[in-house]
């Protein structure tokens, strides 16, 4: 099947789905956001947004994806109004002695000595550049990108089936995240749950530091604040826990070697992963109609968003 100026309906209205409107709209297909939410309501606004694979497989799908849309965020970073920007991420171990992925030598990674200045709890690390979203501009960017590009944006809209979209939208796109679990009955999603707090800006740390090892810890600097995290706990509970912020600053604080910062706001979302790896793929609808799934994303959902929505789209046409 390939469509000739159809008409798409897509479901889910987070960085996933943005983006796939996007791509659409702008190749001249009358494309219709459908959600419940969108853009800072959504799992996308709870997200760090700094590029990095995580929390996604296969690594053999996820790694072209992820370098596909490094390309366009770098190419973005030069709009000051898109909210992308470049900054120098620093990955530490406390634990083994890390390795510099193959696929971030290309890109300038390189090998930094222990703590480079922060606590030297850390055996290894390495640094990197790369994009930077702030997701409360961003996801604005993208929602206004896709209606200039004269697409439809209809929220509070919640479908038991993906054939609830009208008959009149010639192809379905799926871009649910965690609500496809439900949607397409997918027992192979499970909600990976992420709390960070919004801290006031750090005027002193001009890059992010990342440790994946137990506790995880994350401290994100952006323009106006700076996300400190987190958590990857299996749970579909979004009310952010008090207790676990608490955790969270100290634990930043004291890695960072600094007071603790005043906390803004507490995010909670839900990371789709998908134990079998993402879904794209092409499918059909009992009715027949075509249906894209693009879900499953886990922490790497603005990591794959351009190079999965080129896909989708190469998928029909």
């Amino acid at each position: 099947m390939i469509l000739i100026m159809g008409r798409v309906a897509i479901i889910g209205a987070g960085v996933s789905g943005l983006t796939c409107g996007v791509v659409f709209a702008e190749r001249g297909y009358r494309t219709a956001l459908f959600a419940k939410e969108t853009g800072q309501q959504t799992t996308s606004s709870a997200a760090a947004a700094i590029w990095f694979p995580y929390d996604a497989e296969p690594a053999k799908r996820v790694i072209p994806w992820a370098l596909n849309t490094y390309k366009t965020l770098f190419e973005l970073s030069n709009n000051s109004r898109t909210g992308v920007s470049i900054i120098e991420l620093r990955q530490f171990s406390r634990a083994r002695e890390i390795e510099v992925p193959g696929w971030a030598i290309p890109l300038g990674a390189s090998v930094i000595s222990n703590g480079i200045g922060h606590s030297l709890e850390f055996t290894s690390g390495y640094a990197i550049k790369v994009p930077l979203t702030d997701t409360t501009i961003y996801l604005d960017y993208l929602a206004a990108r896709f209606v200039k590009a004269n697409g439809a944006i209809n929220t509070n809209v919640c479908f038991e089936k993906l054939e609830d979209a009208d008959r009149k939208f010639d192809l379905v796109i799926n871009c649910a995240g965690i609500g496809a679990r439900d949607l397409v009955q997918d027992p192979d999603l499970e909600p990976h749950r992420g709390q960070v707090a919004i801290v006031s800006r750090i005027e002193n740390l001009p890059c992010a530091i990342v440790c994946d090892d137990a506790p995880l810890m994350y401290a994100i600097p952006r323009g106006n604040d700076c996300v400190f995290g987190g958590t990857n706990d299996l749970s579909s509970d979004l009310t952010a826990d008090p207790a676990t912020t608490d955790r969270i600053v100290t634990e930043c604080s004291r890695v960072l070697g600094m007071e603790r910062p005043k906390v803004l706001a507490e995010r909670v979302g839900l990371r789709p992963f998908r134990r079998s790896g993402v879904r794209l793929e092409r499918d059909q609808l009992r009715d027949g109609r075509t249906v894209v799934h693009n879900y499953g994303h886990g922490g790497s959902g603005f990591t794959l968003s351009w190079g999965c929505a080129r896909e989708v789209a190469g998928l029909v046409g």
